[in-house]
């Protein structure tokens, strides 16, 4: 399809993650409402899956096709981080960083009026800028992880910034110190500070909305020295038919309003036996409703069949569900029998869970999770797990977050709390594409 006369034309490039690929979609469906004209660039495997979702509602947004290079380990149904086992990440990484000339022959050809790019790859910037394309950042993680690492990569510590009530647990900083040094490609605390914001052009997009990060989006402004554009929550909804979702939500038809627990951590995080043995436990003590999402990494033969009590999958039937697959996430937060969610914290997950006004019980595992995790207590909408100094858990106190969501009297105020931020957050959702459209406009403009 062809741009029509007068539409700007964007090229949107997201890192091979789902959770990236996906708000980048909502994304764009929502300035092809805005007269944009849109390209989406991403591998064969994540296109396959955009394609799906595009068909149902007849979107016009062009897919373009990035080739990774050849690699022996590394088939192209591994190009993606939903499908790839860990330890070949760090080689899909290499392959998409080796892609770069690639992409520059994709601006070549499509010439954009802009490039929106994604938190790995400030080279794409610097690639469309060589070609005399003005380049935007989409951040998909919250304000409020950005502002703490950029403050860290400012104040080279972790201990005074400005909020108190975002910090880091001694392990959590040994996990994030491990992460950096064996970074496949560079730094991402230097990236996140001092390479993908520095290329971005006056303005940064980013997944949230000011009711739930105001004060976080305000610093980081200060920090960045760019104006933080909220895009909202940019929920995807999937088809509840695929791969036993109708089944899912008849079974949830069946429970009483807020009585169950919905538990993922995420299509790409993977929790040892012994913490999900902890759970199980919690779980049978807390005597909740529960939907568990327990997935294995690739070619892995740990199952949760193995990891939990002798007996409980038996004695939880009448009140549980196990799926070991694919589930409608945002169906399920929306439908009225969920009242919590126990969560890894990804932002994406944290931006659905309040979205539909669930509570969230926190169990932070990498990355940006600590930082999300204690976001949702300050804001008032979850509770924690608490766990040891090596971060490990215990059932009981599993038991304990989970009743304060579903049994004891701060149940109430955490759902009420809940409640209106998924108000506020649907009322800023409605309300971002005029902002955001008119931002890109002038940026396009030289202005």
């Amino acid at each position: 399809m062809d741009a029509k006369q007068g539409e700007l034309r964007v090229l949107m490039f997201p890192w091979l993650a789902h959770g990236h690929v996906f708000p980048f979609l909502e994304l764009a469906k929502g300035l092809t409402k805005k007269h944009f004209h849109v390209y989406l660039c991403s591998t064969a495997i994540n296109l396959d899956s955009v394609r799906n979702s595009l068909n149902n509602d007849h979107i016009p947004i062009e897919l373009v096709e990035l080739p990774l290079p050849s690699l022996p380990d590394l088939p192209p149904h591994y190009h993606t981080t939903k499908n790839v086992p860990p330890h070949l990440r760090p080689t899909l990484m290499r392959a998409f960083q080796m892609s770069a000339p690639a992409f520059s022959d994709i601006i070549a050809n499509l010439r954009p009026d802009l490039l929106i790019y994604d938190i790995v790859q400030p080279w794409a910037a610097k690639a469309a800028a060589s070609q005399g394309v003005p380049a935007v950042f989409f951040a998909t993680s919250g304000a409020t992880t950005f502002a703490f690492v950029h403050h860290f990569y400012t104040h080279k510590s972790w201990d005074n910034f400005p909020r108190q009530s975002i910090w880091l647990k001694d392990y959590e900083r040994r996990i994030i110190e491990y992460e950096r040094k064996n970074f496949p490609v560079r730094d991402p605390v230097d990236g996140f500070a001092n390479g993908v914001f520095d290329v971005s052009k006056g303005v940064v997009l980013m997944k949230t909305c000011r009711g739930l990060e105001g004060q976080h989006v305000d610093y980081l402004s200060t920090l960045c020295g760019k104006k933080i554009v909220p895009t909202g929550s940019l929920i995807t909804f999937a088809d509840n038919q695929e791969t036993g979702g109708s089944e899912i939500m008849e079974w949830l038809g069946e429970r009483e309003v807020g009585s169950t627990l919905y538990i993922s951590f995420g299509s790409e995080n993977y929790l040892p036996k012994e913490q999900m043995r902890e759970i199980a436990i919690g779980l049978e003590v807390s005597g909740v409703n529960f939907i568990w999402v327990a997935r294995a990494p690739a070619g892995s033969e740990v199952s949760l069949e193995d990891a939990v009590p002798e007996g409980f999958l038996e004695r939880a039937k009448p009140r549980g569900l196990v799926v070991q697959g694919w589930a409608p996430q945002a169906a399920i937060l929306a439908h009225p029998a969920v009242g919590g969610f126990m969560s890894h914290c990804g932002w994406s997950s944290i931006t659905e869970s309040l979205y539909f006004g669930v509570p969230v019980v926190a169990l932070p595992l990498k990355l940006d999770q600590p930082m999300n995790a204690r976001l949702v207590v300050e804001v008032g909408v979850g509770v924690e797990v608490a766990r040891d100094e090596e971060g490990g858990l215990d059932g009981n106190g599993v038991a304990e977050a989970v009743k304060e969501v579903f049994v004891v009297e701060s149940k109430e105020r955490l759902r009420s709390r809940a409640r209106e931020m998924s108000e506020k957050m649907k009322m800023e959702g409605e309300e971002a594409f005029g902002e955001i459209a008119a931002e890109l406009t002038k940026v396009c403009a030289g202005k």
